[in-house]
């Protein structure tokens, strides 16, 4: 595979390290503020309304964020009825088809999280509810990593189409250039 392939292919893995790990932490932003609205609501009794609200963002978030993370991994979800039984190169080629599929997929929900973007800009669209929520953040937000995810799949196809051609792109080359791999081996 020509380097630059090489190299676009390591670019998304290591983006998506690192996004996937800033949406790890997420979660204890999360919790932090479910434990905020109980201690308030419950031990000082002054609800705080925007406390659910945030944390649903934050869940969000934290799914749309670990998207490519997940496909790089090959953490999803897999029908393996069919796919456990084949070869090596079969199973590239049905990931082939796969990644094909899921390209289709993802590029319809860029196409429809646009038009929901433009609409929030357009209509300064808020949630309704007594926090009263800009819609715009979030669904940047979803824009973005719908786009990443776009593009770690386009990673994954040329992955698998070397791999057909018996030239596996194995990235990353050792354990310490992987974030997540040099994060794990530091925790005691």
């Amino acid at each position: 595979m020509p380097g630059a392939i090489r190299a676009y292919v390591r670019i998304m893995d290591r983006i998506a390290d690192w996004i996937g790990l800033i949406a790890m932490y997420l979660i204890f932003l999360m919790i932090a503020v479910l434990l905020l609205d109980a201690i308030t609501r419950n031990v000082v009794h002054i609800p705080l309304h925007w406390c659910v609200e945030f944390a649903q963002f934050t869940l969000a978030a934290y799914y749309f964020m670990g998207g490519a993370m997940t496909l790089k991994n090959d953490d999803h979800v897999r029908m393996d009825l069919i796919y456990s039984h084949l070869s090596p190169r079969g199973r590239d080629r049905m990931d082939l088809v796969t990644v094909a599929c899921l390209g289709f997929y993802l590029c319809v929900m860029l196409w429809g999280s646009i038009s929901s973007l433009q609409y929030a800009i357009e209509t300064d669209e808020r949630r309704f509810s007594l926090w009263n929520p800009s819609m715009i953040p979030i669904k940047s937000l979803m824009v973005a990593c719908i786009v990443l995810m776009l593009l770690q799949t386009i990673s994954l196809f040329f992955k698998h189409w070397a791999a057909l051609r018996g030239e596996p792109l194995s990235t990353p080359v050792d354990p310490s250039e992987n974030l997540l791999a040099h994060h794990e081996e530091r925790r005691p």
